[in-house]
């Protein structure tokens, strides 16, 4: 009886063993592996910025008020921050808080005292990665 017991346990044993591995094999729920980018992450290329207005890239104004520089930064990791500096000009612009894949803008740049200057005005953003656009660029010439 007890030869019996003794081959009997190791076969139950092994037979309960591949049972377990068919059954967590046939499992609906289980990990599976992801080949390719995670739905979740980065395409690694930050946000694209349009100027729209001025629409050319020199632009020649009078000095006076001002003039509107308007346009929109997409990108479909979501826009995290947009970013703004004049340079020879008078503004200072906080960075804005995006908070979805296109951020329209719109900047009131002063030409005021600035007649015979060349302004240049920047802007680029910044997606939910972090990841950096291109920069746009408007040459503003007062006269």
């Amino acid at each position: 009886m007890s030869l019996r017991k003794r081959v009997g346990r190791p076969a139950a044993g092994l037979l309960a063993g591949v049972g377990m591995v068919l059954v967590m094999a046939g499992c609906s729920e289980r990990e599976r592996p992801i080949f390719g980018p995670d739905p979740g992450s980065s395409n690694g290329v930050g946000p694209v910025t349009f100027i729209d207005v001025p629409g050319q890239a020199d632009t020649t104004v009078t000095a006076g008020p001002g003039l509107g520089v308007t346009g929109r930064t997409i990108d479909p990791d979501g826009v995290d921050t947009l970013y703004v500096e004049v340079l020879g000009g008078n503004e200072q612009f906080q960075p804005f808080i995006g908070e979805s894949d296109t951020v329209r803008f719109g900047y009131p740049i002063s030409t005021n005292g600035h007649a015979g200057d060349t302004l240049f005005v920047l802007i680029f953003g910044t997606d939910e990665f972090g990841n950096r656009g291109d920069t746009a660029i408007r040459r503003v010439i007062v006269r």
